[in-house]
């Protein structure tokens, strides 16, 4: 008898024929089912906040907090800072573009001293008459250039070795410029602006804004007078620089001076020296910088066997200002 009712025969899987199904025939009702799960929901993925933002920012700050606790931990250390300026003249030579073959007709010691403070500028006549070591005897603006000519980049370090020998200072450090790039970091700045008391350097008495091509002129002008005012309108709008530098309306321009001053300047300067002259200007105010020339009652006039009109140094003085304006070598 069949016991499922799903079948009207036997149902044998193996015979030729079956049973013909009825509508209830199910071949599979034998079998255990298989229980499928219901499918579940998609869980539900809450978007993260990015943080990318906030990491950076955070980094920054404290990468801007870390170098600023340096800047002015290096600034306030004890001791000296002192440079050899060097104005390099490349027309003269006529130099390839971008070289610093050229003579330094702008040389000027500077020292700083933020503790003090103190900062101390002295010129020095680019036709004083000097031993230039492994040279002889010749006007000082030769040295960097009898150097660079032999070996690129030995001019600056020839020039320190002939102020050392000569003043009797130790200068370690030095920062040389190229004219031709001096008048794109004025411009770079938005020019400068100096007050003359008397006409001077082609320019009237009373207040003027220069760009850089008009300081640069002012700087190295010879009009109605000789090499002592020359370095004194240099030193002039170099004071005139640096005061435009250290006014907060001017930072501003930081990104576009930044990359002027680099590509006209050659310095082995360290970036955490660079503070510490900025705090001793800032502590001793432009206006009362020490900044001074050697005059020509410091020096002889002289001709050489050649013809050349130089100027032979009065050591007896020149040295004892040197001692009052920078102390110890």
């Amino acid at each position: 008898m069949n016991k499922n009712p799903s079948y009207p025969e036997p149902y044998d899987p193996l015979a030729e024929t079956q049973p013909a199904p009825t509508l209830d025939f199910d071949p599979l009702a034998a079998y255990q089912p298989i229980r499928i799960p219901k499918e579940a929901p998609p869980r539900k993925v809450r978007p993260r906040k990015s943080r990318g933002c906030f990491g950076c920012v955070s980094l920054l700050v404290i990468l801007l907090v870390v170098i600023t606790s340096a800047m002015v931990f290096f600034a306030f250390l004890p001791g000296k800072t002192r440079v050899l300026i060097l104005g390099i003249d490349l027309n003269s030579d006529r130099a390839p573009r971008g070289s610093f073959v050229g003579r330094s007709d702008t040389i000027v010691i500077l020292q700083a001293d933020p503790l003090k403070p103190q900062v101390s500028m002295l010129s020095i006549p680019r036709d004083l008459w000097v031993a230039i070591p492994g040279v002889g005897e010749n006007r000082i603006n030769t040295a960097h250039f009898f150097a660079e000519a032999s070996q690129e980049g030995s001019g600056a370090q020839a020039a320190i070795q002939t102020i050392e020998a000569n003043f009797g200072l130790r200068i370690p450090y030095y920062v040389r410029l190229r004219f031709e790039g001096f008048s794109q970091i004025v411009d770079a700045m938005g020019g400068v602006d100096i007050t003359l008391e008397e006409p001077m350097g082609g320019l009237d008495a009373g207040k003027h804004h220069l760009n850089g091509e008009e300081a640069l002129a002012f700087a190295r002008s010879r009009k109605g007078a000789d090499d002592f005012f020359r370095m004194q309108q240099g030193q002039m709008v170099v004071v005139a620089a640096m005061k435009k530098m250290l006014n907060p309306l001017t930072w501003w321009r930081l990104p576009v001076i930044v990359p002027a001053f680099f590509s006209a300047v050659d310095t082995n300067l360290p970036v955490w020296q660079m503070p510490r002259i900025g705090l001793a200007v800032l502590r001793v105010g432009v206006d009362h910088l020490d900044h001074r020339t050697i005059t020509r009652e410091m020096v002889q006039p002289f001709v050489t066997e050649g013809g050349a009109q130089v100027l032979l140094p009065r050591w007896e003085v020149i040295l004892p200002l040197v001692q009052e304006m920078f102390g110890i070598p």
